[in-house]
C-alpha cells in the first residue's frame, strides 16, 4: 500500500499517544515475511562472499540513509545537484524504508516535538516498540504530510519516487536475485534489508534511552559509540538534537562519524558542497552535562 500524498492537513499535528494505533496489514505483514525469510539462510548454499555481500550493502545503504534520508532531505545540511539529489533519494530507498518525502517530513516532524506527545516517535512518551518500528506501521502515519517537506515537494522526480516507494527495493532484489540466485538475494537483501531496519530504527528507540548526554536539550536525546558504528555516526544524537542543521554528527574528531567523512571526500570531488558545520559558539564550552 503506497502512502498518500496529503494536499491538506488542517487539523495536524495529532498526538500519537491520544488514541490506540491501528496498524497497517499492508505495512505489518510484509515486515513479518521479512524477519521469517531470513531463516532462509539455513536452506540455501552458504559462502562466505554471501555474509560480506549482506555487510556490504547494510552499510552502503546506511550511507544514504543517514546522508540522504536524515541529512540532505530532512535536515538540509549541505547542498548538491538535482542529478546526485536524485541518487541520494532513489538509494536511500533501496533499503524500503518508505519514500524520501514521507521519510523526511516525518522527522523534521520528530524534530519540531522530540519528545512531547505531538512526536511521532517518542520512547518516553509512548512504548519502546512504539519509537522502534510501530509508529511506522500506524495508519494515522500513512500519509506524506506534504507540509512539512513544501522544498522538496516541487520536484516531480521526488513526488514520483515517493509515490511508488517499492520500486528502488524490488530492483535491487531483483538485481541481487539475477545475479548470484537465490543465495545472494536472501544474504544481500533479505537479510541485510531487516538489519538495516532495525539499524536505522535504534537511533529513535534506544538513542532515547541509553547513552551519555553532553548538551542538556529539551529531549532525552543521548550520544552513543555503539550506536555511531552501527549507523555510519547517526548515534551521536544528542549532538544531533543539540545542533540539528550540523552535516557532522560527531562533533569532536574522536567521535566517529563516517557518513560525514564521506560527505567531505564527496566535497573535495564537488558532488557534494556547503557543508554545515557547528559554529565554535556551539560547540564551546558545551551545555551544562545532565
Amino acid at each position: 500500500m503506497q502512502p498518500a500524498i496529503v494536499a491538506d492537513q488542517s487539523d495536524m499535528p495529532r498526538s500519537v499517544s491520544q488514541d490506540q494505533p491501528r496498524y497497517l496489514t499492508a505495512a505489518v505483514l510484509p515486515f513479518l515475511l521479512m524477519h521469517l525469510a531470513c531463516a532462509a539462510v539455513f536452506f540455501v548454499p552458504f559462502r562466505w562472499s554471501y555474509a560480506l555481500w549482506a555487510l556490504g550493502l547494510y552499510y552502503a545503504r546506511m550511507f544514504f540513509v543517514t546522508a540522504g534520508y536524515h541529512r540532505y532531505f530532512s535536515h538540509r545540511s549541505f547542498r548538491t545537484s538535482r542529478v546526485f539529489q536524485f541518487v541520494l533519494a532513489f538509494c536511500a530507498m533501496t533499503s524500503s524504508q518508505k519514500g524520501i518525502l514521507w521519510w523526511a517530513a516525518h522527522h523534521r516532524r520528530h524534530h519540531r516535538y522530540s519528545d512531547t506527545e505531538d512526536d511521532v516517535h517518542s520512547p518516553t512518551r509512548n512504548t519502546f516498540f512504539w519509537a522502534h518500528i510501530g509508529w511506522i506501521m500506524s495508519r494515522k502515519n500513512d500519509a506524506t504530510e506534504v507540509e512539512w517537506i513544501a522544498d522538496f515537494n516541487r520536484f516531480p522526480e521526488l513526488r514520483w519516487l515517493n509515490r511508488h516507494f517499492l520500486v528502488p527495493p524490488v530492483l535491487l532484489a531483483v538485481t541481487l536475485f539475477l545475479a548470484g540466485g537465490w543465495s545472494m538475494l536472501v544474504w544481500g537483501f533479505v537479510v541485510s534489508t531487516v538489519a538495516l531496519w532495525h539499524g536505522t530504527f535504534v537511533i529513535n528507540s534506544l538513542a532515547h534511552l541509553f547513552g551519555r548526554r553532553r548538551y542538556k536539550t529539551a529531549d532525552t536525546s543521548r550520544n552513543s559509540l555503539l550506536l555511531a558504528l552501527v549507523t555510519l555516526g547517526e548515534g551521536w544524537h544528542n549532538n544531533h538534537h543539540h545542533y540539528m542543521a550540523s552535516v557532522r554528527q560527531g562533533f569532536f574528531w574522536w567521535e566517529i562519524d563516517i557518513t560525514y567523512y564521506i560527505l567531505r571526500v564527496l566535497s573535495w570531488v564537488r558532488i557534494v558542497r556547503d557543508l554545515r558545520l557547528p559554529p565554535p559558539s556551539i560547540l564551546h564550552p558545551p551545555a551544562e552535562a545532565v
